[in-house]
């Protein structure tokens, strides 16, 4: 067995964005695990300054093809928040519909075409469509029922255009939603049957210890409010963030590594959600997860695919629940007017929680912004993944041991591009 080994991937495929790993091991222990972020940042902070507060759900949607809805829905709580503003009703519950699209086309898209070949041992989707014809087709519809909310809510498909600060620019109504109903009933069930599928795949013996981080509500499985809360104790208001998080600047990664103070590394996205709010999904969804062997605690983070898959069950019942109570509200949207504060927002994203804080003044110019996305908060912990799972299987065969650790970074379903959006320049003179 080699002792001295470098595992290096230049590109990671099967990822949104540019990036890759390196892990070095010397006398058979991990010495260093980087995961190298080189896309170019994006300075979409900056482009808010300066622009009035209504064009931030826009302009933070552009940030993400894959989840523009979160990015609208945690930048209009955040501008509602500094005025002072409250949606409810049925405006509220467009939100969550609108939100139920997001995760069924993002999860879907992660679950079959982006991390089931890991699992069956072929390099892409369409290689393994090849000898899983039905199930490759079965979940381009489920994600099509996905797009299909976002584009009946939203306007468009990518980049929807149609939320705004304090509701909609148009509600849609009651006749337009229903025709959802036939496929988002099919998908419910594809779904339970998704659960099974990935529940027989073949896992690593691989548990962490993890402090999971997300939001949780009182009444329902998060999405776009309530309080954030760890698995070892955190229990905090959205403006106390910047209290118990920083960002860091580390040579490797355009994108800035977020940790938790005095902590460290932290983790979000779907296992977290799933870990501290198992209770509040739906009682056909706890009842998948059972029957899947995974109970109300997942700590092996190459397991997130089945929790995606209860996820993704769930948002498929929310959808339908709220589309069959649906009510077209009198008007579209609350009336809002320019007033200086600061707020704060956020929603979880596919792959985590989403922080947006706003600064605006008494003309609704935006002064400030800070965004912190999911894949920043996680890269911290992907890295740690690398290193702990390379340590414990260093005499594995060098493919192999590649392979595993390119899952382990797919187990997040990291959006890269999202995460280089800021980077913290110094400039130095003599």
């Amino acid at each position: 067995m080699k002792k001295d080994k470098t595992i290096k991937v230049e590109a990671l495929a099967r990822v949104e964005g540019e990036g890759g790993f390196t892990v070095t091991i010397k006398d058979g222990a991990v010495k260093e695990a980087r995961l190298r972020i080189y896309e170019p940042p994006r300075f979409f902070e900056a482009f808010l300054r300066g622009r009035m507060f209504t064009e931030a759900p826009d302009i933070t949607a552009r940030i993400c093809g894959i989840c523009p809805i979160a990015y609208q829905m945690s930048s209009v709580h955040a501008i509602e928040n500094a005025l002072g503003i409250k949606v409810e009703g049925q405006l509220r519950e467009l939100r969550r519909l609108i939100y139920c699209g997001e995760w069924i086309e993002s999860h879907a898209l992660h679950v079959f075409m982006l991390h089931l070949p890991d699992f069956l041992g072929y390099e892409s989707a369409i290689h393994m469509a090849a000898d899983h014809k039905g199930v490759v087709e079965k979940a381009l519809k489920l994600k099509k029922t996905g797009n299909s909310i976002v584009t009946t809510v939203g306007g468009r498909e990518i980049h929807p255009v149609n939320v705004r600060v304090g509701g909609f620019y148009r509600a849609p109504s009651r006749k337009e939603l229903e025709p959802l109903l036939e496929n988002l009933k099919w998908s419910r069930d594809f779904a339970m049957e998704a659960v099974k599928l990935v529940a027989g795949l073949d896992f690593p013996d691989f548990t962490r210890d993890y402090e999971y981080v997300a939001l949780t509500h009182p009444d329902e499985y998060p999405m776009c409010e309530g309080r954030l809360v760890s698995s070892k104790g955190l229990n905090i208001a959205l403006n106390e963030y910047e209290n118990h998080f920083e960002e860091e600047h580390v040579p490797h990664s355009n994108a800035l590594h977020s940790v938790m103070k005095g902590k460290g590394a932290y983790h979000v996205g779907p296992l977290a959600r799933y870990n501290l709010n198992f209770g509040k999904l739906s009682q056909d969804a706890m009842y998948a997860a059972k029957e899947a062997g995974i109970g109300d605690a997942v700590m092996n983070p190459f397991q997130s695919v089945i929790v995606r898959a209860v996820e993704t069950l769930y948002a498929c019942g929310e959808a339908i629940r709220i589309i069959e109570s649906y009510e077209q509200p009198e008007r579209p949207h609350v009336e809002v007017e320019p007033k200086a504060g600061v707020g704060y927002g956020c929603s979880e994203a596919p792959r985590g929680i989403l922080w947006h804080k706003y600064r605006i003044d008494g003309k609704g110019i935006i002064q400030d912004a800070r965004i912190i996305p999911p894949t920043s908060q996680n890269q911290k912990m992907m890295e740690n993944d690398l290193g702990e799972f390379a340590g414990a299987n260093a005499s594995m065969a060098d493919d192999q041991l590649t392979l595993r650790l390119e899952q382990a970074v797919r187990n997040y379903d990291p959006c890269i591009s999202c995460a280089t959006h800021m980077m913290k320049v110094e400039v130095r003179r003599e």
